[in-house]
């Protein structure tokens, strides 16, 4: 099942950076296709229209900010 929504990670200077997700989350977990052998196995993450993570059953481009580290790190506890 297809997801998307807005994550906010804090700037810092009391502001949020908007990252914009997409999941696919299955019912149970893949040792073989999900991220870290959980249930997500495809997700994009963008910031300001820029794509910062991407996976399709691998990693196509992981992520490339802190701030798209903490919106996965969010995904992964949410579909765990």
């Amino acid at each position: 099942m297809w997801k998307e929504g807005v994550i906010g990670i804090p700037d810092g200077s009391g502001g949020y950076i908007k990252c914009r997700y997409w999941v696919k989350v299955y019912d149970t977990p893949s040792a073989e296709y999900g991220i870290e052998g959980g249930r997500i196995s495809k997700l994009t993450i963008r910031i300001d229209d820029v794509t910062t993570a991407n996976y399709d059953r691998g990693w196509d481009k992981k992520p490339t900010n802190d701030a798209t580290w903490k919106a996965l790190q969010v995904l992964l506890h949410e579909y765990s």
